[in-house]
């Protein structure tokens, strides 16, 4: 089967993607508007972009041409956020955060989540999550009258204890993370069931100069 994507409605490219393109990592993203009201949401549209500068990236969809998600919004007013990582555990809680609240809603606490200061970004971490990023924004790319993506700068990073295998060489137990990875519809994966490859190396006659 072909798809030719320029004769598709959007949700129908949406589908196409979101279903084939997986597994894909979940960011949780907490920011807080200038008054300092915090604000949780979960994107998929995510991923790690490069490590000088250490940048990480998510796409927000706008339900309207022009009307902000309380995360952009926040970001543009702050200039900051915080992407957590999803353990198992917090599925149900990023569930929750994922519904279509009022702005004045605070997600935190429909969730039951903890708000835990950050101390490099006004953005909180959420408490609980295994890996949190603590981002200072770098760029906004419009990619369309509804989505724009959001591309942040590590400034901090916090990983749980007992997932850092040596901190000295910077390895850490990724499996023990147990981290969510989004699949298509309202479908997950856990990644903890991984398959090692090693990677192949060239003869001396083929390796890249």
């Amino acid at each position: 089967m072909k798809f030719d994507f320029s004769t598709l409605s959007p949700i129908e490219r949406y589908k196409l993607i979101s279903s084939t393109v997986v597994p894909r990592p979940i960011a949780w993203v907490s920011s807080c508007d200038a008054e300092g009201r915090p604000n949780a949401g979960p994107f998929s549209f995510f991923n790690a972009f490069g490590e000088d500068p250490p940048v990480l990236g998510f796409a927000i969809n706008d339900r309207r041409p022009g009307d902000r998600k309380d995360t952009g919004r926040n970001i543009r007013e702050t200039g900051d956020f915080v992407v957590n990582m999803v353990a198992e555990h917090q599925a149900a809680e990023m569930n929750i955060t994922a519904a279509e609240f009022r702005p004045e809603v605070d997600e935190f606490a429909e969730a039951g989540l903890e708000a835990v200061p950050s101390e490099m970004v006004r953005a909180p971490r959420i408490g609980g999550s295994p890996v949190s990023f603590e981002c200072k924004l770098l760029q906004i790319v419009e990619l369309g009258p509804h989505r724009s993506l959001v591309l942040g700068r590590i400034v901090l990073m916090h990983v749980v204890d007992e997932a850092v295998r040596d901190a000295v060489r910077y390895h850490i137990d990724t499996p023990r993370l147990r981290l969510l990875g989004r699949m298509q519809g309202n479908w997950y994966v856990r990644t903890a069931d991984a398959l090692e490859i090693p990677r192949i190396v060239p003869g001396p006659d083929k390796i890249a100069e």
